[in-house]
């Protein structure tokens, strides 16, 4: 009898981010690791920087519409220009039964045709897929000018296990 295969060990990098435009970059070359089927969760508190990583991963994966916070929408999807998959921007927030009330969405629907992005999302969209990527942004204690940002990206599952997040680092 065969040992179980052991588990992944998370792929993970940290990052420190000085500005907007850099957390849009940033978004711009996570976007160029990401393919349909992807699932994104974005977390850090309001105003860290979410809805600006997502505008990047916008711009990178080329999809219509400009990427605002979905707070009001929940949920909103923004079609590839090319060839590429479609954006789904996902603010749960507001959703407090977990994955009942994000399976109204039908995720599990669109994920395999789609990157998915949650902000908010922890206990509630895990369930998903073991296959995610968690971005932790957190603001620098004691910045002045309230710009410096420290992400951690972390790719769980077999998906992300052979992925050099390094290259995000630009």
């Amino acid at each position: 009898m065969e040992a179980p295969a052991a588990p992944h060990n998370p792929a993970e990098t940290q990052l420190t981010v000085t500005s907007p435009e850099q957390m849009r970059e940033l978004g711009r070359r996570l976007a160029k690791l990401l393919r349909a089927g992807d699932l994104v969760m974005l977390s850090g508190e309001l105003g860290a920087g979410k809805t600006t990583l997502t505008r990047g991963l916008g711009e990178g994966l080329g999809v219509r519409g400009a990427v605002t916070s979905p707070t009001f929408v929940i949920a909103r999807v923004h079609p590839s220009l090319g060839d590429g998959p479609p954006l789904v921007h996902v603010d749960a927030y507001r959703l407090s039964g977990g994955l009942d009330e994000m399976e109204d969405l039908d995720l599990d629907v669109s994920l395999p045709d789609s990157v998915i992005v949650v902000e908010w999302g922890e206990g509630k969209v895990e369930e998903l897929t073991e296959d995610r990527l968690q971005v932790v942004i957190h603001r620098a204690v004691g910045d002045t000018t309230d710009e410096v940002r420290h992400v951690t990206v972390t790719g769980l599952g077999e998906r992300w296990s052979e992925t050099d997040l390094e290259t995000l680092s630009g």
